[in-house]
């Protein structure tokens, strides 16, 4: 099976070494395929060649935050792609900007590094890496949103009146039961809602629907 490739993209050579230490252990599955420390060695990079994981400190050579910037260019250059972001501490508005910025994971300075490579490994393999304080944030800055309307490339509403209503039920917390007496329909047709709106988004969990509605 062939090696992971993972793009750091850190604050400092110093951070990319550790971190190139910590995941090119023996047997770990993981290869580093480049290194960059600021948005302009970033953008080349992305233009030049191809890796599975991004991960992207918070801070850059460039200044506070524009980690951030990263995750948003790549979401916009590179829409498959998946990232991790690292965080310094578990702030739960960085940790939202996260996963708005199109972060699939995040990966904070209170937990040990040696579950980094459990991380990314989970992320590659299409699963979403947060802790339930985390997710619990996500779902609570979504319920402050505006309501959840995707659109077609052609402007025109991906989703039906209904599959709207289930969705915004769902990234609210509710179960299928719960939504089901909610809008005075059964368990089973909101199960069939959930499954035709996964189809039209191209996600498969109630995790990423809860994320990709926060994106967007």
């Amino acid at each position: 099976m062939a090696d992971i490739t993972v793009f750091i993209v850190a604050e400092s050579l110093i951070d990319c070494q550790l971190l190139t230490s910590i995941l090119e252990r023996p047997r770990s599955g993981l290869k580093v395929a480049a290194c960059a420390i600021s948005k302009s060695e970033f953008a080349a990079a992305l233009s030049a060649q191809t890796w599975d994981i991004s991960l992207v400190t918070e801070n850059l050579r460039d200044g506070p935050l524009t980690g951030f910037q990263v995750l948003n260019e790549q979401r916009q250059l590179s829409p498959k792609a998946r990232s991790i972001m690292l965080l310094k501490s578990d702030d739960s508005d960085l940790v939202v900007d996260a996963f708005r910025a199109g972060a699939k994971g995040v990966f904070c300075g209170t937990e040990s590094l040696n579950f980094l490579p459990k991380c990314i490994r989970a992320v590659h393999n299409g699963h979403i890496w947060a802790n339930s304080s985390q997710l619990d944030r996500v779902m609570e800055a979504f319920s402050e949103a505006a309501p959840f309307r995707p659109l077609t490339a052609k402007g025109r509403r991906l989703l039906t009146t209904r599959e709207e209503e289930v969705v915004r039920l769902v990234v609210e917390g509710y179960s299928n039961r719960e939504a089901a007496g909610h809008l005075g329909i059964t368990e089973h047709t909101v199960s069939n809602y959930l499954f035709k709106v996964y189809d039209k988004l191209g996600i498969s969990s109630r995790v990423e629907l809860v994320l990709y509605s926060l994106q967007r």
